[in-house]
C-alpha cells in the first residue's frame, strides 16, 4: 500500500506542477486543470500504464472523496452570508425545490427504459446524479465580474443540494437492498448536521469576540480551518450529515465573523483546490476500459441525456417568470456539473451490496467523467458569451525588469 500511496503522491505532484504552470493558459482557453487530473489518473491507473491499482470499494477512495466534498462545501459556504442567502432565496429555492426533483425524476425515467434497471435502482441513479458541483465552472462562479445573482444561484444550489440528495440516496439504497428504511434516522442525521454546522462555528465566533482571544494576523486563516477540522470529526463521530454541516458552517462564519472568513478565503480556495484535484486523480484511476467495455448504448445515452437535456430543461423550467435575463438563465441551466457528491454517493451504492451496485457505479462514473469534460472545458467560452474577458497579462517566473524590457 505504501508503494501505491507514494506513486499517487508522485503523480499528484507532477500533475499539480503542470497544472499550475498551465493555469494561466487554462484561464484563457478550453484547457481545464480539472480535466488534466482526471486524464492523469486514467493514465496511471489499470486502464493506462498500470502504475497504481486502487480498489474502488476501498476506504481510501471513499474517505478522499468525502473530505474533498466537505472542504469544497465549507469554502463555498463562506461566500454566502445569511443576508446574501435571504436576498437570493427565491431563485435558489426554485432551483432546490423544483429543478432538483425534476432532475431526479427526469434521469430516472430514461435510465429505466434505456438500461433495463428496475425503478428503484433507476431512481437511485437519479438521486445520485441530481446534485450539482460548480467547482468545475470556476471561470463563472469564481469571478467577481460575473453577475452576483448568477454566482449566488449556482453557489447556494450546489452547497445545499448535496445534503438534500442524501436522504433519497439512502432511501433508494435501502429499498434496493430489501432493507427497512429508517426515515427517522435519516431525518436525525440531516437535522444534526445543520445544528452542528451552525452551533460549533457560532460558539467559536462568539468566543473570538472576547478581548483575550486575539489571533496574530498571519495565523488568522487557521481559525476557520480549525473549525472545519473539529466539525468534520464531530459529524463522523455522531453520524451527522457532514455536507449540510460544512455549508452551514461556512455560512455561519461568513455571517458572524466576516473578518475570519475573509482571511480564510484565499487559503480555503487553495485547500479546496488541492483536495479536489487529489480526488479527481484517484477517481480517474478508477475509470478503466474494463469498466467501460460492458456499458451498453443505453448507458451512454443516459449519461448524455442527463447532462445535455435533463438538467438544462429542469433549470430553465424552474426559472420561468423570474427576473433573470435569458443569457444568465441559459448559463445557470448548463452549469449543472456532476461532482464529488455524486462520486461519494456512487461509492456508497458500490459498497452497499445491492444487486446492480457495479452497474450503478459505472453508469455514475461515466456521467461524472463526461460532465467534467464538458463543463470544465466550456466555462471560459461561456464567460466570454457573458462578455467577461478572461484574465490576461498574468505574471511569469521571469524577473520583473527582464519582463518589462521584453514587453517594451
Amino acid at each position: 500500500m505504501d508503494g501505491v500511496v507514494m506513486a499517487l503522491a508522485l503523480a499528484f505532484g507532477l500533475v499539480l506542477l503542470i497544472s499550475v504552470s498551465l493555469s494561466g493558459l487554462a484561464a484563457r482557453t478550453v484547457l481545464s486543470t480539472a480535466l488534466l487530473f482526471l486524464v492523469a489518473g486514467a493514465l496511471i491507473g489499470q486502464g493506462g500504464f498500470g502504475l497504481v491499482d486502487i480498489p474502488s470499494n476501498g476506504a481510501f477512495v471513499t474517505g478522499l472523496a468525502d473530505l474533498a466534498l466537505f472542504t469544497v462545501l465549507f469554502t463555498d459556504g463562506q461566500r454566502a452570508s445569511l443576508p446574501s442567502l435571504k436576498e437570493g432565496w427565491r431563485l435558489s429555492g426554485r432551483a432546490l425545490g423544483l429543478a432538483m426533483p425534476l432532475t431526479m425524476v427526469g434521469i430516472a425515467v430514461p435510465t429505466h427504459y434505456l438500461t433495463g434497471l428496475d425503478w428503484t435502482t433507476s431512481f437511485l441513479i437519479g438521486a445520485i446524479l441530481s446534485p450539482t458541483d460548480p467547482v468545475f465552472a470556476s471561470a463563472i462562479v469564481g469571478r467577481t465580474d460575473v453577475p452576483l445573482r448568477l454566482r449566488r444561484l449556482l453557489n447556494v444550489e450546489s452547497g445545499l443540494n448535496d445534503g438534500l440528495a442524501l436522504p433519497f440516496v439512502l432511501i433508494f439504497l435501502a429499498t434496493a437492498a430489501n432493507r427497512d428504511t429508517d426515515f427517522g434516522g435519516i431525518a436525525i442525521e440531516l437535522v444534526a448536521g445543520l445544528v452542528l454546522g451552525v452551533a460549533i462555528p457560532a460558539a467559536i465566533s462568539l468566543a473570538w469576540r472576547l478581548k483575550i482571544l486575539t489571533a496574530e494576523p498571519r495565523l488568522q486563516a487557521l481559525g476557520p480551518l480549525a473549525v472545519a477540522v473539529i466539525l468534520y470529526a464531530t459529524c463522523h463521530l455522531t453520524h451527522a450529515n457532514p455536507y449540510l454541516a460544512a455549508f452551514a458552517a461556512g455560512v455561519t462564519l461568513a455571517t458572524m465573523d466576516r473578518v475570519s472568513a475573509e482571511h480564510f478565503e484565499h487559503f480555503g480556495d487553495l485547500l479546496s483546490e488541492t483536495t479536489k484535484f487529489a480526488a479527481l486523480l484517484v477517481f480517474g484511476a478508477l475509470i478503466t476500459p474494463e469498466r467501460l467495455s460492458h456499458l451498453s448504448f443505453g448507458d451512454w445515452a443516459v449519461a448524455v441525456i442527463a447532462i445535455v437535456l435533463i438538467r438544462p430543461a429542469a433549470m430553465m423550467f424552474s426559472l420561468i417568470r423570474t427576473p433573470v435575463p435569458a443569457r444568465e438563465r441559459s448559463v445557470a441551466a448548463w452549469f449543472g456539473p456532476k461532482g464529488f457528491a455524486s462520486v461519494v454517493y456512487g461509492l456508497l451504492a458500490l459498497q452497499a451490496g445491492i444487486p446492480a451496485g457495479e452497474h450503478v457505479f459505472d453508469l455514475v462514473a461515466i456521467t461524472i467523467a463526461l460532465s467534467i469534460v464538458l463543463h470544465s472545458s466550456t466555462d471560459v467560452p461561456v464567460a466570454k458569451a457573458l462578455r467577461i474577458e478572461p484574465p490576461d497579462n498574468l505574471p511569469t517566473g521571469r524577473p520583473e525588469a527582464q519582463a518589462q524590457k521584453e514587453s517594451s
